[in-house]
């Protein structure tokens, strides 16, 4: 079944959803499943992409990062099941910084694994509203205006020169070899850039090359990022664009969450960074 319903309806909910932004920079009383403060930016996100998605013939489960449990609704011959971070990075609304829409189609029920991801796309609220989306091995870029795209790239790949890096966390909380791996990686002039959005993060590196994530840290061995909401769909989004994806160990899309808010260190970029990154964890690990 095709996944074009899905993108549609993402594009379309994201124009709505970047025309309400300035009205709902207040926080809620209420948390998310994950413990984090709700922006009503949030909340209406999550409502507006959910009543949409649901509404599609071919959906018939979405589950986001302001949920607790997986929303059902229909059936359907081969059913698409939907993840969704509705608002990326939206501790950067009181700031005004970008923010983003990260969504993953699967074809098995929810928490499902990366090998069942069958497309994935996000929305970046820039400057300009964005969408990249992956799907049968490409990689394209619209323009989204008034919830149309517009096709900027049909064949959007990583830059082969990395450019840029980022990573989040406090550095002090970094462990050794991590911290050891970025000072490596600082030796080959990268820039860092680092946006407090995994949407933006990850747009820039698909931009101009390099390296961006959330890793370990101290007392928190598992990183920040949930994997089946942001590293899986990012990363399979990467990779089709003809890079790479790790958790420290192995690809994110050879995991498989064991429950549906599991957190994950990610990593996508550059294959040359992400092995390098890989062999450093190892070596400390040995």
């Amino acid at each position: 079944m095709s996944v074009e319903p899905v993108f549609e309806a993402v594009a379309a909910a994201g124009s709505e959803i970047r025309d309400a932004l300035a009205e709902r920079r207040s926080y809620e009383e209420e948390q998310n499943p994950s413990g984090e403060r709700q922006l009503a930016a949030d909340v209406y996100a999550d409502d507006l992409l959910g009543e949409r998605l649901l509404e599609l013939d071919s959906v018939t489960t979405y589950a986001s990062e302001e949920r607790e449990t997986v929303e059902r609704r229909g059936t359907a011959a081969d059913p698409h099941h939907v993840s969704c971070d509705p608002l990326d990075g939206s501790s950067n609304l009181t700031s005004n910084n970008a923010m983003g829409t990260i969504v993953g189609v699967y074809d098995q029920p929810l928490p499902a694994p990366g090998s069942a991801l069958v497309a994935a796309c996000y929305v970046l609220y820039g400057p300009v509203t964005t969408m990249v989306t992956a799907r049968d091995g490409t990689v394209a870029e619209c323009l989204v205006e008034n919830g149309d795209r517009t096709v900027l790239n049909d064949n959007l790949t990583i830059p082969e020169d990395p450019v840029t890096y980022g990573f989040g966390g406090r550095i002090p909380d970094w462990l050794p070899d991590f911290a050891d791996y970025v000072e490596d990686i600082e030796s080959d002039r990268l820039k860092l850039r680092y946006a407090g959005a995994m949407v933006a993060d990850v747009n820039q590196v698909l931009s101009y090359g390099g390296i961006f994530g959330y890793p370990m840290v101290q007392g928190r061995p598992e990183g920040k990022l949930r994997l089946q909401f942001e590293g899986l769909p990012m990363g399979y989004v990467v990779e089709t664009a003809g890079g790479a994806s790790t958790d420290g160990t192995r690809s994110l899309l050879k995991r498989s969450p064991d429950s549906l808010h599991e957190r994950s260190p990610v990593f996508v970029g550059n294959d040359p960074l992400v092995e390098r990154l890989e062999m450093a964890m190892a070596d400390g690990d040995a």
